[in-house]
């Protein structure tokens, strides 16, 4: 079995491991092993705006940068980051840029 670990601060948060090593600890666990997402979901996602665009999406809902960001409770620098593509942010801030936004929402 291949893991990753990710860590945040030096601590363990997640654990990342093939699509078939997944299923089988499922089924060892005496759970049903997941569906793989639908063709209709893969769509959906691929639709959706990724994170490379979220700099012209904010220029067209006329939002500076640095408005953007505080709404969104970051600093406007880690925000040109994230527009650059050099930091990824987490799940909760990108709930919350799709919220400002008026976005479906990033996964």
């Amino acid at each position: 079995m291949t893991v990753q670990i990710i860590a945040r601060d030096g601590e363990p948060e997640y654990a990342v491991l093939p699509w078939a090593d997944y299923q089988a600890l499922l089924q060892a666990a005496g759970r049903q092993p997941a569906a793989a997402p639908s063709a209709a979901a893969r769509v959906v996602e691929a639709q959706r705006p990724g994170l490379d665009q979220l700099r012209v999406l904010r220029e067209a809902k006329g939002l500076a940068a640095e408005s953007l960001a505080r709404s969104v409770g970051i600093s406007p620098h880690y925000l040109a980051m994230i527009e650059s593509g050099e930091r990824q942010p987490d799940a909760a801030i990108q709930r919350s840029l799709a919220w400002e936004l008026g976005l479906e929402g990033w996964s």
